[in-house]
This record gives C-alpha cells, structure tokens and sequence, in this order.
C-alpha cells in the first residue's frame, strides 16, 4: 500500500491562479446569490470555510476567461522555469482533475497539445482531490525504475463554471442546500511538480521518501458528485437529451455535508496506521500540509490527531487556503510551490503532505526530505521562452511521403524506416514557431518575408548540389542520372518565382544575390554539397524525401491557413507554394523510381539514403527554428 522511493527528487514546482484576488463581496460579480435564502447560504458558509480570497477562470459577465488546459499549461511554464528545464526534456506528463473542458481526451494529452510537447508518455488520473497524488504516484514509479529520468505531474481544476448564475438560477435550487454549498467553497487553480531521478545542482530539492493512497469508497456511500440527480441512481446519460439531465440538476455538483466528518474520521485513522507502521514519527515532522476544504475542519483534523496522542504541533502547519481558496486536486500542488517560495523549507526538514478526498472518501499522504544540491541531475536553461500554444486547430493527419504497405517488398523495409525519420521530423516541425504561429493564426506579412528570404538562397542551391551529385555518379548509376538531371531542370528556376512572391509580399531586398542563408540554411546547404561531391551520393535521395515530402504534406496543410491571415495580399504571392504542393506528388512518383533503379544497382544503398534522411531532417530542422529570426 505504501510505495517506497530511493531515487525520486521533486527539483521544480510551479502554479497559476487566474485573474486577481476576489474577495467575499466581489463574489457576487461571478457567482451571485439566487435570493435570499442563497445569500444566506453563503454568509453562513464563507464565515465557516475562512476563504477571505480567491480566483475564478471567469470574466464578470460570466464568460471564460480561460481553458482548464491553459490553467494548467501556465503552472507547467511556472514549474519548468522555477526548475530552469526546456520542455523537450520532458518524456512522462502525468495528470489530476476532475475533468477538463472534454470528457475525452483525457487531461493529460489536453494539456500536451495545448503546451504543443513533443511526443511523450501520458496519463490521465480522473478522481476529485487525490486525482493528483495518484498521478503523482505514476510518475514516481516510472522513474524509480528508471524508464524516465523527468517527469512532470500536473493538476488543475474550473469549478466556477458550473456555479456561475446563469446556470444555476434556471434550476430553482433555491433550498437545495448540498448544491449551494459547493459554489461557496470552490475556486479555480492549477500547479505543477517537475519530478527528477537526481537531486538539482543549485538549489533545494525534495526528495520523495514515500506515497500511499487508499480508497474507501466501498465503505461509505458517495459523498461529492457531479453526474446524478439529488439521489444517485441515475447518470445524467441516462436522459433523453443533455437539457433534461440538466434541468433535473444532474448536472449540478453536490457534497452531502452530513458525511464529512467520517473522512476525517477515515483519515487520521489512516495517519495513526502509518505511524504505528513506522512510516513517520509525529514528532519529526518540521512541516504538515494537509488539504482541508475549511478552515472549521482544521480544528477537527487536529483534535482527532490529540485524542490519538499523535499530535504535530499548529504551528507547523501550513495552508494558503484563505487566501487562495479550495482548488481540488490542485490544492496540494500549488500549496507546496507556495511553501517553497515562502523560504521556510531547511535542509534535513521532513514535510507531510496530507490530502482527504471527499468524492467517495479517499486518503493520500506523502512524505518529502528536504536535500541540499547535489551532483548528478543538471537543470538546463531553455533555449526560449515556454510560449503558450494557441487552442488547437484541427488538421489532417500528416502521413510520409510513401505508405511502407504499399510498397513493392523490396522498398518496404527501406520506406519503413524513412517513415520513422518522417514521423519524428513532422513532429517537430510542427512545434517549430513559424508553424506554431500559422496555427495559432498569428503568422504576419513580415514573418512570410522572412520566411521566404530563407527559402530562396535554399532553392536556389537545390539544382547546383544535384548537378553536383550527377557528376560525381558512377557508371552503375547511369539511369538514376537521367532522373535527377530532369529533376535539377525543374528546380533551377523555381527561386526565380520564389523570389517574385517575395516581392509582391512586400519584400524589402531588390536583388536575388542580397539574400542570405539563415544559419540552418546555410548548414543544411553545406551538408548537401559535401555529400554531392561524393563518389556515387545516392544517399542524397534521402534528402529529396524530406524536402520534396514537407512540400508535398506539410505545405498543403499550412497554405489555407496563410491565405487566410494574409489576405491583403495579392493571389500571386502564393504561386511558388501553390505549385509545389501540386506538384510535388509527381516529384515524389520520380523519386521513388530513382530510388527502385538505385536498389537494383546497388542492394546496399538503403543505409547511405537513410543516414543521409536523418541528418537533413536535424539540419531542415534547424533552418524551420532560425526561420524568423
């Protein structure tokens, strides 16, 4: 029941709370009284809780300020900067919440796209509280075994849309007391731990000693829900339609407060076990963070550990509650950040985190060790800022160039590995910031100048590494030259056109010779001509594969977007792009012939066309990121 860790260190913490500070009377802006038996309701309830202020995802006149994602896409910026680590580093993402803006997908690979995170292992842990402790627990796991070095756990939760007075009002809850209760306790939050297999060089880290999470929802009956009607037994599926359920309030989010006391009856049960397991000693811990939803519970919880005989004294508590409100699964993440932040965490210090769920009554403890620096682990800077991805678009898939099925046998293998470059090549670049700003619908006139001024000098390179290449070609190879001859005519004048879209844009510089090679270009440019001037470079189709296969699946996809942002400016400018995603389909039918005769003649040539695939995706790569500057 209680997992055990040697090697598991949170190095970075982070969170986001939306909007400023509300306060008791400001309240009623977002999530007013219905009349005056609400307003009672909530007198008597905020005099209970202590929440003095909080913060709602919402804007006064109700609409959503933001997403549950970019809740927690902003603690996750927070976490990664706190622990100076890029995004790319990441390769687990684990998340806690209740539920998100979908019920599907799941949180986590939400918030991957929204972050725009290259492709990495998630989990998605659904629950109310301890959603986040159990996903915590995944992540610790997976690198305790060493199949991830970093991993981020992430928990946010919007409850403030289900409580705004709009929804409410229609219902005529007016005395239903379990529904009021909720919309006076819950606010709006995330936070984010970057876990690590080694302590961080420069700072505090915590180490994670152990977790333990256990239900006991078969012992009591539900206690907090959001799915039924006052009494449970029937799932707001089960309506004829979506307005039904809501209208009969299945859709309303209830607590039976007559049941809380039993979970912290339940918990500090399970904290009295743990002890007397000898997991901890009371008396040892320097600091306790228990996630209580109200400050009249704080009492209770600290009676009940007295009568056991197990005390930690108050003054070692910590809790931002009334000042930041009741935020779910991501209280304790962002609690602990605040905690770190306050400087009260010393080195050798043990800190106990306890989070009570009260869905259908839930207990999670974890212990921590506060660890100086240590070799090992080393945070890196990232090469940019973590900028928001804007909410997704939906795209089309992005499949290789040639589909390995359909191949003759003898191409098969060869195109099942170039599709692996493609797919991880793909990937990339569509987290590359000229894409991520076409997407995003924020590519300007000036970034499709720049874009351009980068793609001539390339262009116009292409038909000379060929010519290159043909010459450098052995006798064997003498039907693949007439292909790439026919194939260099086609190209020698395309930055001809390129260069006249250009100008039409607005191009500023007058002569094709001015422009310049950004430094990826000028890499990738390098490279292809050194292995042109090689004996026999069939390896060089590997690089017309990548070039002529962005043209031909990435260009199409991203080229309504372009005209459509840029539509001041005349069709004309687009014609070098219009062309080729036309065209380069019968380019790629040629290639693939070349690539067929260079089989034929020489069995062995697969591993050069690969080799060379790979590194021209890495420096095509590096042109996309230097593209704008």
């Amino acid at each position: 029941m209680v997992a055990y860790y040697d090697r598991v260190f949170l190095v970075g913490s982070g969170m986001h709370y939306p909007g400023p500070p509300i306060d008791n009377e400001a309240m009623d802006g977002y999530i007013a009284p219905l009349n005056r038996t609400s307003g009672r309701i909530k007198r008597r309830i905020l005099a209970e809780n202590g929440i003095l202020t909080r913060h709602y995802a919402l804007n006064p006149d109700g609409s959503t300020a933001c997403n549950s994602w970019q809740l927690a896409a902003a603690a996750v910026r927070d976490c990664l900067d706190n622990a100076s680590v890029p995004l790319t580093d990441i390769s687990l993402l684990c998340t806690g919440s209740s539920g998100g803006d979908t019920i599907l997908p799941g949180f986590a690979n939400m918030l991957q796209g929204e972050l725009g995170a290259p492709p990495l292992e998630t989990l998605s842990s659904q629950g109310v509280c301890a959603a986040g402790v159990t996903a915590l627990q995944y992540a610790a796991e997976a690198i305790e075994r060493g199949r991830h070095r970093l991993a981020l756990v992430a928990a946010a939760e919007l409850p403030s849309r289900l409580f705004k007075r709009s929804r409410f009002a229609p219902r005529g809850f007016d005395s239903d007391f379990n529904a009021h209760f909720l919309r006076w306790m819950l606010s709006d939050g995330a936070g984010a731990w970057l876990l690590a297999d080694a302590a961080r060089a420069d700072g505090l880290s915590l180490r994670l000693r152990w977790s333990h999470c256990r239900s006991f929802s078969g012992d009591f009956p539900v206690c907090m829900q959001l799915g039924y009607p006052e009494a449970p037994g029937r799932s707001y599926l089960d309506y004829p339609s979506a307005a039904e359920a809501e209208a009969d309030g299945a859709l309303a989010l209830r607590q039976d407060i007559r049941l809380l006391p039993n979970l912290f009856d339940v918990g500090i049960h399970e904290y009295v076990r743990l002890i007397h397991d000898g997991q901890f000693d009371p008396a040892a811990i320097d600091h306790f963070l228990c996630h209580y939803s109200s400050e009249k519970f704080a009492p209770l919880v600290e009676k009940l550990m007295s009568d056991a005989g197990l005390s930690i004294p108050r003054e070692r508590w910590y809790s931002n509650l009334t000042w930041r409100g009741n935020t779910g699964a991501a209280s304790i993440f962002a609690m602990l950040t605040e905690f770190l932040r306050s400087d009260r965490a010393k080195p050798g210090q043990q800190i106990l985190c306890f989070v009570p769920e009260s869905g259908r009554f839930t207990v999670a403890f974890m212990l921590f060790e506060v660890v100086t620096p240590q070799s090992g682990w080393q945070p890196v800077r990232p090469r940019g800022a973590l900028d928001r991805v804007e909410p997704e678009i939906a795209l089309e898939p992005v499949d290789p160039p040639h589909a390995p099925e359909a191949a003759d046998p003898q191409l098969a293998e060869l195109l099942r590995r170039l599709a692996g470059v493609w797919h991880d090549y793909r990937s990339r670049v569509w987290r590359s910031e000229p894409v991520r700003r076409i997407l995003a619908g924020r590519f300007s006139c000036t970034d499709y100048q720049r874009w351009m001024a980068c793609w001539i000098p390339q262009v116009r390179e292409g038909s000379r590494w060929m010519r290159c290449a043909i010459a450098n070609m052995g006798s064997r190879h003498h039907a693949l030259v007439a292909l790439i001859g026919t194939h260099a005519a086609e190209e020698q004048f395309d930055f001809d056109v390129l260069f006249q879209d250009y100008r039409l844009a607005g191009g500023p510089v007058e002569q094709i010779d001015q422009l310049r090679r950004n430094p990826g270009g000028e890499a990738l440019n390098a490279y292809l001509h050194r292995v042109a001037d090689s004996p026999d470079p069939v390896g060089l189709l590997g690089a017309i594969y990548l070039i002529e296969g962005t043209g031909q699946r990435i260009v199409p996809l991203l080229l309504p977007r372009l005209k459509r942002q840029l539509d001041g400016l005349p069709a004309k400018a687009f014609r070098f792009l219009d062309y080729h995603g036309a065209n380069d389909e019968h380019h790629l039918a040629r290639w693939l012939e070349a690539v067929k005769l260079t089989l034929e003649a020489d069995p062995t040539a697969a591993e050069a066309i690969v080799g060379v695939a790979r590194r021209t995706a890495e420096l095509y790569l590096m042109q996309w990121e230097d593209m704008l500057g």
